[in-house]
């Protein structure tokens, strides 16, 4: 099995407290993302800030790419104390914590800097803490760290979408996702979800007219290939988020969990650059393959969705959106 060891025996930064820590621990840290992606790299950056931090006291064992499940795995693995940390997207959190379905709603945020507003500040952060318990009060056993970068989900069709009556007729993979689907025939388009591997030979063979994503995810499956129009509606913006086990947590000192909570705030940052520069250096290759790209104001698919999210704006997911979409 392979995995990314982190330990650069950085003990200048021991004046840090690091004398104080009683235990030497090595935790455990899974992602399902390749080596070369953002992700992994902000997580190798949180590591390399934590030993840092601790004075060589906390090293982290990384394990990529999906060597110990899936991200649902992930979090019941979080559960039970069998792994310590995990990168997960907000989507498969909202299952464990239903409030994380705030995030999954279309044209929630404005735009980027609006997102990392909200995220970096008093709501985020009640969020990020608000994963301790579900709604029912009862302990859900992990924790939110941070955020990381995800971009904005996009249509990329065969035909241009210039505005919401284009997408009307039209084929498009979506997630399998209640939302997603429900949004995507408040537009008069027909969802189909489909595994992502499968995405590709449907547009090739017409089954799908189109898909939406990232422009980074676009470029590394190869969909320019087949798919020369990306629309930048930015329906959705979906965190990542760093989880941290209550197992764990609970048995970390005061002065371990403010070096946690450092490094994860750090890399945070780190990683919403590397993310951005993925991002623009995506466009530029889709350009240069031919793809066209168009532009148009997010505000009147969001207005063409009418009362079609209606149904999910309820409890603690309604209170949020309004929260979220008035700062």
């Amino acid at each position: 099995m392979c995995f990314s060891f982190i330990s650069r025996n950085q003990h200048a930064d021991a004046h840090s407290g690091a004398a104080n820590a009683t235990l030497n621990r090595k935790i455990k840290v899974a992602h399902a993302l390749p080596l070369t992606h953002p992700v992994h790299l902000g997580i190798e950056h949180f590591a390399e800030r934590l030993e840092a931090l601790s004075g060589g006291a906390i090293v982290c064992q990384i394990y990529p790419s999906g060597q110990l499940g899936s991200e649902t795995e992930y979090i019941e693995k979080l559960q039970s104390g069998t792994l310590d940390i995990a990168k997960t997207s907000a989507a498969p959190l909202a299952n464990f914590v239903p409030r994380m379905k705030v995030f999954s709603l279309p044209y929630l945020f404005r735009d980027r800097s609006h997102y990392w507003d909200v995220l970096d500040g008093e709501i985020g952060n009640e969020l990020l803490a608000a994963l301790a318990t579900r709604q029912n009060n009862q302990a859900s056993g992990f924790r939110g760290i941070c955020y990381y970068d995800a971009g904005s989900r996009n249509f990329y069709t065969t035909t241009p979408v210039t505005k919401p009556s284009d997408l009307s007729g039209l084929n498009i993979r979506v997630m399998k996702d209640s939302v997603a689907i429900a949004m995507t025939e408040a537009l008069s388009a027909s969802p189909v979800p489909m595994p992502g591997g499968e995405i590709y030979s449907a547009l090739q063979k017409g089954d799908i007219n189109g898909a939406e994503n990232n422009p980074p995810t676009f470029v590394a499956q190869r969909h320019f290939e087949v798919c020369k129009h990306f629309t930048f509606d930015h329906h959705s913006r979906i965190p990542d988020v760093l989880n941290i086990s209550s197992s764990l947590w609970t048995k970390l000192s005061d002065q371990e969990k403010e070096w946690v909570r450092t490094a994860a705030r750090e890399s945070s940052r780190f990683q919403r650059t590397l993310w951005k520069k993925r991002s623009d250096a995506a466009v530029a290759e889709m350009q240069a393959a031919g793809v066209t790209i168009h532009r148009p104001d997010p505000i009147t698919f969001q207005q063409a969705l009418g009362n079609a999210m209606s149904p999910f704006l309820v409890g603690e997911v309604k209170s949020y959106a309004k929260k979220i979409q008035a700062q």
